[in-house]
C-alpha cells in the first residue's frame, strides 16, 4: 500500500535519511576493508561522519567488472553464514552476476515489489498473474515475494507454456498482469487467436526489458490494461528499484533505499534532471551486497517533484538504451529503443520486430526485420522514417506475420549479428537492395 511516511517524505526529510544512511554504509565498507572499502581510503575518506550528500560525485564508482573479479563471494559485507539467498544477472551479456542476499534484504527487497504492485493499484486481495521467470533471475521471485508481503494472491506461472497461461487468466480472473513487455504482447495476441476474456485484467507490471512509449499503445491495445514500467537489476536489488504508477508519467525510485544519480557515460560528470545518462546507484540499506555508485550502463534522465498519485520520489524516465547497446551503423550512433519507436509510431507495421547487423562485409549495414499490417508497403516508407527521424540508413524486410521470433521465455532479443552461414531470420538470404 502507499505509505506516506516513506514515499512523500519532503525533500529536506528526505535528503537528511538519505545523509545518514549513506555515512553508515560508507562505515560499513570502511570496516569490511574490500575494494570499495580501499578505494574509499584512497579518495581520502576515513569516515562517514565526513561525507555529505553533495560530496557523491567525488566517491569512487562501483562497476560490474568488480563483481565479476570478485566471484562468487568476494565483495561480501557480512560473514559467509549471514547468506540467506543467492541470485544473478540472466546472462544475456556474457556469464551471469551473482548477487547475495541476506534474510533482511530479501525482506527489503519483498518490500520494494510490493510498493511497485501498489503502484499498479494492486493491494490485499488482488490476483496477481506473475509470469516472470523463476529460478536464479530476479524477475519472478521478486514479484512474487513482493505479491505476498502486500498480501495479495499470487498465481507462480513463470514464463511459457503460453495457452496455458491464457486458460489460467480466463479462469482466475486476477486483476494485474507482470511479465516482459515482449511477452505480454504474446499473451494479448494469443488471447484473440483463441477468443479468450481477459477483461479481469486492469494493470500490468512489464520490465526487464527497455520499452517504448510505443510499445506501451501496442501492448494497451491488445490487453485490457494500463501498461506500466518496472525497473530494477540483480546488483542493485532486482525488481522493485523503481516502478510506474497509473498516472505514467516517470517510474518512482525508491529513494529511501537508492540513491539514484545520472552521470554523463563518457566522463562520469553528473548530469542535470531532465537530462539523459547514465543511471548510478548507491545502495545503503543492503547488508549482504551494499554497492557504492554502482553503474549500470543503462541510459535514462531523471525529473524531481510531486507526481498527481502524491508521491515525492524522483522519478526516471524509460531507459532508452544502454551505454554498451548503442549500434554504430555506417557512422551514426543509434540506441535500439529509438528504431522501435520510429517503428511503432509509423502505425505500418505490428509490435514484433527484430534488427540484425549485418556483418558479413566490411562495412555494417542493418536489416530491420518487421511485420506489415496488411496491405501496407512498408519497407521504402520505413526506411524513409528512419533516414529522416534518426539519420539511420537501413534495409527495411517486410516479412510474413509469424516470421519475427517470438518470446516465450525471457527476454526479448532485439539485436542480432549476421556474420556469415545462414541468416538469423529465415527470408533474409535473397541478395540485398538498397532502399
Amino acid at each position: 500500500m502507499f505509505d506516506p511516511k516513506a514515499e512523500a517524505m519532503s525533500t529536506d526529510e528526505r535528503a537528511a535519511l538519505q545523509r545518514n544512511r549513506l555515512r553508515g554504509l560508507i562505515d560499513r565498507l570502511l570496516a569490511a576493508d574490500g575494494v570499495q572499502g580501499r578505494r574509499l581510503r584512497e579518495a581520502g575518506i576515513e569516515r562517514g561522519a565526513d561525507v555529505t550528500l553533495a560530496d557523491l560525485p567525488r566517491l569512487p564508482h562501483t562497476t560490474k567488472q568488480d563483481l565479476w573479479d570478485a566471484y562468487p563471494f568476494g565483495m561480501l559485507a557480512v560473514p559467509r553464514d549471514q547468506i540467506a539467498a543467492v541470485h544473478g544477472s540472466s546472462g544475456t551479456r556474457g556469464r551471469p552476476t551473482l548477487v547475495a542476499y541476506t534474510r533482511a534484504d530479501l525482506e527489503l527487497w519483498a518490500a520494494m515489489c510490493a510498493r511497485s504492485l501498489a503502484c499498479a493499484g494492486a493491494g490485499p486481495g488482488s490476483l496477481v498473474h506473475n509470469a516472470y521467470g523463476y529460478g536464479l533471475f530476479t524477475g519472478g521471485i521478486g514479484i512474487h515475494q513482493g505479491a505476498v508481503a502486500l498480501g495479495a494472491t499470487v498465481v507462480p506461472m513463470s514464463g511459457g507454456m503460453t495457452e496455458r497461461q491464457i486458460r489460467m487468466i480466463a479462469d482466475l480472473r486476477p486483476d494485474i498482469l507482470t511479465c516482459t513487455p515482449a511477452y505480454a504482447l504474446r499473451l494479448g495476441e494469443a488471447a484473440a487467436e483463441a477468443g479468450a476474456d481477459l477483461s479481469s485484467l486492469r494493470a500490468g507490471v512489464f520490465g526487464a526489458e527497455p520499452w517504448s512509449e510505443e510499445m506501451r499503445t501496442a501492448i494497451e491495445a491488445v490487453l485490457p490494461v494500463k501498461a506500466l514500467d518496472i525497473y530494477g537489476l540483480s546488483e542493485v536489488i532486482g525488481p522493485g528499484v523503481a516502478a510506474e504508477c497509473l498516472e505514467q508519467n516517470g517510474l518512482h525510485v525508491n529513494e529511501d533505499h537508492f540513491i539514484v544519480e545520472t552521470i554523463d557515460p563518457r566522463t562520469g560528470e553528473p548530469c542535470a534532471d531532465g537530462q539523459p545518462g547514465e543511471l548510478v546507484f548507491t545502495t545503503p540499506t543492503k547488508q549482504a551486497l551494499p554497492l557504492l555508485r554502482y553503474r549500470t550502463g543503462d541510459i535514462a534522465s531523471l525529473t524531481r517533484g510531486p507526481c498527481g498519485c502524491g508521491r515525492t520520489l524522483a522519478r526516471m524516465s524509460k531507459v532508452t538504451g544502454r551505454a554498451d547497446d548503442m549500434l554504430v551503423i555506417r557512422g551514426v550512433n543509434v540506441y535500439p529503443s529509438e528504431v522501435e519507436r520510429v517503428l511503432l509510431a509509423s502505425g505500418l507495421v505490428g509490435p514484433h520486430y527484430q534488427l540484425v547487423v549485418d556483418r558479413r562485409r566490411p562495412a555494417a549495414r542493418l536489416i530491420v526485420a518487421c511485420e506489415p499490417h496488411a496491405g501496407a508497403a512498408a519497407s521504402a516508407e520505413l526506411a524513409k522514417l528512419l533516414r529522416a527521424e534518426i539519420g539511420l540508413t537501413a534495409e527495411v524486410r517486410a516479412l510474413p506475420v509469424g516470421a519475427v521470433p517470438r518470446v516465450e521465455i525471457g527476454k526479448a532479443v532485439r539485436v542480432v549479428t549476421w556474420e556469415s552461414g545462414e541468416p538469423p531470420i529465415p527470408g533474409l538470404d535473397r541478395p540485398l537492395t538498397a532502399t
